[in-house]
């Protein structure tokens, strides 16, 4: 894949010093990549019950206020000029909470399995669509074939690390939110209609992403794709994980609360942010004297 990888518009090939000008706008996909984004999905899935069920605001208007707040988010990391981690994080996190009440809104209804006891609505506006996970899963897996197709069609790179474009980035983020709302569905089918629970949902979703790694040493497979069943994935496990937290013991969860739970996973995503900022930092500070000093010695 890295041998037959689709140059940006912004790279030329055979100047290095073209490349070297090119601001990095999304991070390198590490280990504690996937952390954070547990931690963000995790956080997504109990912020986004939170307001639309704790708070009773309803999954029409949550899904409004969230959508916009991740446009918000999106403007800010588009208008970057280089990659900072806490307004990535915040994207990511703005389309985890979105991509919860969205998959809320179209699979569910104002039936008494979605409802509290005794209640009768959610919020105000539309309850739900009432699609069913199948089917809003069948919809949502579409969209995201038809993001990657017209990023295939582009000719822009599928690597994130060489994503520089803003309509490379806008590919990249399109293609976010829907995988964080299929991934909701698929944790939410996971852990209310499989059978499975919620302690039960996260160990099969960790045991699928432990093949994905095992996959990683085999040439044939592209790390690309692997990538993105693995994103799309990570969003199940938070989905599962932050039920898990949240629901009742009766229902097999720990009964933390939603609140409770969305402002420790808040500290620890604000935490987790704050380390990459200065691990950014000083990459970019050795980075910076790195090149200095060829010039530095030649001048002497």
């Amino acid at each position: 894949m890295e041998n037959s990888e689709v140059l940006t518009d912004l790279d030329v090939a055979g100047t290095s010093s073209t490349t070297k000008s090119v601001m990095k706008k999304l991070p390198e996909v590490t280990l504690a990549f996937w952390i954070m984004k547990i931690a963000a999905t995790t956080l997504g899935e109990t912020a986004g019950d939170l307001f639309a069920q704790t708070l009773k605001l309803g999954y029409f208007l949550t899904t409004i206020a969230l959508f916009l707040i991740f446009v918000v988010t999106l403007v800010v990391q588009l208008r970057s000029s280089r990659y900072n981690p806490f307004f990535y994080w915040t994207v990511i996190l703005s389309t985890s909470m979105a991509g919860t009440t969205m998959s809320d809104f179209m699979n569910r209804d104002a039936s008494s399995k979605y409802l509290s006891a005794g209640a009768t609505k959610l919020g105000w506006g539309p309850q739900g669509l009432g699609l069913g996970y199948p089917a809003g899963a069948a919809i949502l897996v579409s969209m995201l074939l038809a993001i990657f197709l017209a990023w295939k069609l582009s000719g822009m790179t599928f690597q994130i690390r060489d994503i520089v474009t803003f309509k490379g980035e806008a590919l990249f983020w399109s293609a976010i939110l829907v995988s964080n709302t299929l991934g909701t569905s698929m944790g939410d089918f996971l852990s209310d209609s499989s059978g499975l629970g919620y302690a039960g949902g996260a160990l099969l979703v960790t045991g699928v992403l432990a093949v994905l790694v095992a996959l990683m040493k085999l040439p044939a497979v592209p790390n690309v794709l692997l990538f993105w069943i693995a994103f799309v994935l990570t969003r199940p496990l938070g989905a599962t994980a932050g039920d898990f937290l949240t629901k009742p013991v009766a229902k097999g969860g720990l009964d933390l609360g939603t609140a409770g739970s969305s402002a420790v996973l808040l500290a620890v995503l604000f935490g987790l942010m704050a380390y990459a900022y200065v691990q950014e930092r000083r990459t970019t500070g050795r980075a910076a004297t790195d090149e200095q000093e060829p010039a530095t010695r030649q001048a002497g």
